[in-house]
């Protein structure tokens, strides 16, 4: 009785050795794993924030003007699309972004002289634009951007209509600034690939030269709003 108790007790003394055995290279396994899978993802996380982005976006402008002498100023809109890219300047956090592209500007500016005589003006200038922006990302979904434009004019239209009916006004484009410059700041989230995003440029230049510009615009700059859409490549 004795034997048969000490041989089940070595037996279950070895099966413990070896369920403990068994146990620790299971645990040195999943800590492996663990550890593989971690190293992975950061790995990953790495390269999606140091990843510089390039891409398009494009949408809706609403454009105005400041002019003088006017009873009410209503947004023009149009629309913008361009390609830009950025440039690390401090890593995971500060970049360069640069864009090239095409934004359609303008207003429709209505007066009333003595209130006897109304009448509406409406502007459409067509702009390539350059912007270079300062982006500060927060994490890796939102860009804040700050910084300046510098536009060349391509085209500029202008009708009139009043009370005696609608004309075309011959003010084409040597009667504007061919070179626009200004501010701008915005926001783009991102999610994955796609991007949405919202601007505001502020114009430092007047648009008009001519005298005959200058009657209807004075020393107006333009005033866009943007809504884009994007992706990135």
């Amino acid at each position: 009785m004795e034997r048969v108790t000490h041989n089940s007790f070595l037996f279950k003394f070895n099966h413990y050795q070896t369920l403990k055995s068994t146990i620790a290279m299971n645990r040195k396994h999943i800590i492996l794993a663990i550890a593989f899978v971690a190293s992975a993802l950061t790995s990953f996380a790495q390269d999606s924030e140091n990843r510089a982005r390039t891409g398009i976006r494009g949408g809706l402008n609403a454009s105005n003007m400041y002019i003088d002498e006017v009873t009410d100023r209503n947004p023009r809109y149009g629309f913008h699309a361009s390609l830009f890219t950025q440039l690390p300047l401090v890593k995971n956090k500060l970049y360069l972004q640069p864009e090239i592209g095409y934004s359609n500007k303008g207003t429709t500016a209505r007066y009333n002289v003595l209130n006897t005589f109304q009448g509406e003006n409406t502007f459409s200038l067509d702009y390539v634009e350059v912007p270079v922006l300062l982006t500060y990302k927060i994490g890796n979904f939102v860009d804040l951007h700050a910084g300046g434009y510098g536009g060349y004019l391509l085209n500029a239209n202008t009708k009139s209509k009043s009370d005696v009916g609608s004309t075309q006004i011959e003010l084409g484009k040597g009667n504007f600034n061919e070179i626009d410059y200004g501010l701008s700041a915005g926001l783009s989230i991102y999610f994955g690939k796609l991007m949405i995003g919202t601007r505001y440029n502020y114009g430092l230049r007047p648009v008009a030269t001519s005298d005959a510009a200058k009657v209807f615009m004075g020393n107006a700059k333009n005033s866009v709003g943007q809504i884009s859409v994007g992706f990135t490549f």
